[in-house]
């Protein structure tokens, strides 16, 4: 096994991803960290932030310059201190924004004085429509990419979901940290001050709302001119028209991803034409009740305000 598979092995995810580097991060009042597992809203939560914070803008080259991913690493051995030196050197007088696909306490969670005020924006998705999104995202990544980090294509993409879920996801426990313990770890944390917990599918349900509802937890006030652009340029077609700059173009050393990559099909509550069978789905709902316990917690991922 090569060393980048090993490191994928080790941490139940791709080596490029090092969740460590986030214990580093010299936090400021104002900063905002959008945590959201894969294939779960993370990019559109990124714009909308991005829109809010400047009153809507369509004039950036790539989202990630604009948002980091504070857990990200462009190429093999990069020194966290070059991602912590960014994120040092953003500037002072604007608020800023970071992706995470982590959850406390590997994020640090900060809420209470002399910690810096920083803001949690949590969003999670039903983990079936999660996990068959997941696949073709693989599938979409570079040839480069994998080559940069030693890997062959075959250590995570499969032909078709079930090889995927049972090979993949279930191999590496996947289904378990990234999702459910994600949850897990959240849940408790839903209702304090500084986190706004919110589900792919009543965001995709309230456009306006949920965008009015994240400006009110950031204490943004957009003026009646901007509303008007930052509702447009946080609406799927227009991400969908302008998917280059969400790709993560300058993230990685080579190419991250092949195009349409990130901006796929938006929808809501369809599994099972992209491959999940009832089988996998009962599977997957037992390790949730498993590994969360709560059952409410677990009713409300996979359905969010529409649970019964």
């Amino acid at each position: 096994m090569s060393n980048a598979m090993e490191s994928a092995a080790h941490h139940a995810g791709p080596p490029w991803i090092q969740p460590q580097i986030q214990e580093k991060i010299k936090w400021r009042d104002g900063d905002v960290v959008i945590s959201v597992p894969a294939k779960s809203g993370t990019t559109w939560t990124m714009n909308i932030v991005h829109q809010l914070l400047t009153g809507g803008t369509s004039d950036f080259r790539d989202i990630y310059e604009e948002v980091p991913w504070i857990e990200f690493v462009a190429y093999p051995g990069q020194p966290h201190q070059e991602v912590l030196d960014r994120l040092d050197a953003m500037p002072h007088g604007t608020r800023r924004a970071f992706k995470t696909h982590s959850a406390p306490p590997v994020v640090p969670f900060l809420e209470s004085a002399p910690a810096p005020d920083v803001k949690y924006i949590v969003v999670v998705r039903n983990p079936e429509e999660a996990l068959v999104s997941f696949r073709p995202f693989i599938e979409k990544h570079s040839d480069e990419w994998f080559e940069l980090w030693g890997m062959p294509r075959e250590a995570m993409a499969r032909p078709d979901f079930a090889s995927f879920y049972e090979e993949v996801i279930e191999r590496s426990g996947m289904h378990e940290h990234a999702f459910f313990g994600f949850l897990n770890a959240w849940w408790p944390l839903r209702e304090r001050n500084n986190v706004l917990f919110l589900h792919y599918a009543d965001m995709k349900g309230d456009h306006e709302g949920s965008i009015r509802k994240i400006a009110e937890f950031l204490k943004i006030e957009p003026t009646e001119e901007q509303w008007p652009k930052i509702l447009a340029y946080t609406s799927f077609p227009w991400m969908k028209q302008h998917e280059d700059k969400f790709e993560a173009s300058t993230a990685g050393r080579v190419p991250i991803l092949k195009s349409g990559a990130m901006i796929r099909k938006g929808e809501a509550g369809d599994a099972k034409s992209d491959g999940m069978t009832d089988e996998i789905s009962r599977h997957l709902r037992a390790v949730g009740e498993r590994v969360c316990g709560d059952l409410e917690a677990v009713e409300w991922f996979y359905k969010g305000s529409a649970r019964t």
